[in-house]
């Protein structure tokens, strides 16, 4: 049941703060394409250094949840609706709860709770995100002529007018899908309950299609992946796509029917002209081990351009083939107009967990850089386990982190820390990308978060350049016997997960754990920087800077600000005023860089880390940069929050 509270009289939503064409921020990347650019210029290089706290809101998703504060990641990237749909910024809580917001003063106008189900089934709540569609067949001014969606942690989709929040009656039952009934109604359906719709929809040309987040390391047969299409009018179902190939007339070696994963977790983009939806697909369940799935499996771990009308496949690649290493694709396509050799290039960028960059012409899916078939290690100790013998590298640009390693790597702020680490790495299975996980133990280079993960990059089309956060901290992954693991620990939602204990790698011989290699000072065993800010050249696929990206007051016994890099979660934007704007980082700094020299420009400390993706947009004639708060349950769990932050210039500088 939809809970409504209305804050100010229905008859003032209409008296909404006027936003210019272009000026907002109406999808979570910006634009449908997930560019992250705003054309705006107020806030420029020469005055971004008086930027200031405009205002700030929060949720209550932490006061009125005590008990689940340890479950709440606020990842939010708030959206400004047009002026037609009520000029709101909108924000959803980690619970789902829709909130609409003053852009000019932050003052709430209404509130959507969906009321969801809060036993923490999948271990975290979260919502990153809703959508905006706008019907162009409806009359001006009708009821849900402009409208929001909303993916919930227990897996509905709710469809809101944008401009009050009331349910659209004509969507589903009564403006709600139950997505559940779904997923459990499609082969396989393992772990339902620890699935969650953590990602914004995407509306495209009618539709609105719906990912789902799933614990891959439960169960082999861990619930089917499918990307889902709905008539965004209505709610019916139009069509499903199984990121799996099942059928071997396609061409491709078929992936058993009881194999499930290859899921989308992070935002999907779209492409409305070209009715092309883009779709970043995982590993197969479970994650690490892949004998009961031989081949490739295609469509898993690949980007596909999707025909947004009917749900059938244009093209994809495969970025990984038989992912064993948990390398899902786990950013978000960008899609952009590329200048490169006096054309102009309709081009997809997708990164990867790797540090890659795959970029390609998004209609035909031609890369625009030649992609190589490597070989890599096949030498596993896994029974019945086959290995692709190649996998796909890009010559172009590079691979934008460390790649491989070593014990001549290892180091340490002190000579014992350095011998301890160069003993793991010795002690453990280690090389490059591919090498195979074993039962010592395998260095993974980079983290299983990447390279790049789902904060993506943003990129700016004046200068081609895309600007991405990139991690480089050493990781490890171990097979153990199943009678290594705690029985009763393994049926808790986080085991066998990164930082946690082991956890039974579903219905497999084995055990894993998991988590960074790290010395006895507890410093990554390789040499800084751990995370770094990274900027390409997509027209000459060329790293044109990179620099160490996050301090270690935080997370060091000693608050030292070593500026050594240090883990992130959330992205960039960027602006046409020659600024790159993120937070990110678990020591509660928000950054301005200059886009050119990767210099920082503005550093301004937040009540706790910003571990998202902000956003801008005009309002009133001023210019804002508007953060999500909220700690990170990993990196800042004593800092988990729920804070809006919406800085702008001084109101007598605009």
């Amino acid at each position: 049941m939809h809970i409504f509270h209305r804050l100010l009289p229905a008859t003032l939503l209409c008296m909404a703060v006027p936003v210019a064409s272009g000026q907002g921020w109406p999808h979570y990347g910006g634009d449908e394409g997930g560019s992250r650019f705003s054309p705006l210029t107020q806030i420029n290089k020469d005055n971004v250094a008086g930027l200031e706290l405009a205002w700030q809101y929060r949720t209550g998703a932490v006061k009125d949840n005590p008990t689940l504060k340890k479950y709440i990641d606020f990842q939010n990237t708030p959206t400004l609706m047009p002026a037609a749909a009520g000029g709101h910024l909108v924000v959803c809580d980690p619970f789902g709860k829709v909130i609409a917001l003053d852009p000019a003063s932050g003052t709430p106008r209404w509130t959507m709770d969906p009321k969801i189900d809060k036993t923490p089934y999948a271990g975290r709540f979260k919502c990153r995100g809703v959508e905006y569609w706008a019907d162009d067949t409806a009359a001006p001014g009708t009821a849900c002529a402009h409208r929001l969606f909303l993916a919930t942690a227990d897996k509905r989709l709710i469809a809101l007018d944008a401009r009050d929040g009331q349910p659209c009656a004509g969507f589903g039952v009564n403006g709600e899908v139950n997505v559940d009934i779904l997923l459990k109604a499609t082969f396989p359906s393992d772990g339902v309950q620890l699935t969650q719709l953590a990602s914004p929809p995407t509306a495209i040309n009618g539709i609105v299609a719906v990912s789902s987040f799933a614990n891959k390391f439960k169960s082999s047969s861990s619930v089917n992946g499918a990307i889902r299409g709905f008539d965004a009018r209505t709610g019916a179902l139009k069509w499903a796509f199984d990121p799996l190939v099942r059928d071997a007339a396609t061409g491709f070696e078929p992936t058993p029917i009881e194999v499930g994963g290859g899921n989308t977790w992070v935002p999907m983009t779209a492409d409305s002209p070209r009715d092309l939806l883009f779709i970043p697909t995982a590993a197969p369940a479970p994650n690490y081990w892949g004998a009961h799935r031989p081949g490739d499996n295609r469509y898993a771990n690949s980007i596909v351009a999707l025909r947004a009308s009917t749900g059938q496949v244009v093209w994809h690649f495969q970025t990984l083939h038989h992912d064993v290493w948990d390398r899902d694709v786990g950013s978000p396509p960008i899609l952009v107009d590329i200048r490169k050799d006096g054309q102009t290039i309709p081009a997809v960028i997708q990164l990867v967990k790797t540090g890659m960059v795959f970029a390609f012409n998004r209609e035909t899916g031609e890369p625009l850089f030649p992609i190589e078939e490597r070989p890599v290690p096949t030498d596993t100790e896994v029974v019945g386990e086959k290995l692709s013998p190649t996998q796909p590298f890009p010559t172009k640009p590079p691979v934008l982190v460390r790649n491989s390693i070593t014990p001549d790597d290892a180091w340490g702020f002190t000579f014992l820390d350095k011998n301890a680490c160069r003993k793991k790495i010795e002690s453990m299975r280690h090389g490059g990308h591919y090498e195979p996980i074993s039962t010592r133990g395998t260095v993974m280079y980079p983290q299983i978060g990447g390279g790049a993960n789902w904060g993506g990059g943003a990129f700016d089309p004046a200068r081609n350049l895309l600007v991405t956060p990139v991690s480089q901290i050493p990781f490890y992954v171990q097979f153990l016997p199943r009678d290594q693991v705690d029985p009763e620990y393994a049926k808790r939602p986080e085991a066998g997960g990164p930082l946690q204990g082991p956890g039974y790698l579903g219905d497999t011989p084995y055990g894993v754990k998991q988590g960074p290699l790290m010395s006895p000072s507890f410093t990554p065993c390789t040499a800084p920087p751990w995370n770094m800010l990274v900027a390409v050249d997509m027209a000459a696929g060329e790293i044109k800077w990179k620099i160490p990206f996050g301090k270690l007051d935080k997370l060091m016994p000693v608050p030292i600000p070593l500026n050594l890099g240090a883990p992130t979660a959330g992205g960039p934007i960027i602006t046409a005023g020659g600024l790159i704007f993120i937070g990110a980082t678990p020591d509660n700094r928000l950054h301005a860089y200059d886009v050119e020299t990767g210099k920082i420009l503005w550093e301004q400390m937040a009540p706790t880390s910003a571990m998202s993706t902000p956003m801008t947009y005009e309002a009133n004639g001023r210019q804002f940069v508007v953060f999500a708060a909220g700690g990170h349950s990993w990196y800042d769990a004593k800092g988990i929050d729920d804070y809006v932050l919406a800085y702008a210039l001084p109101a007598s500088v605009k």
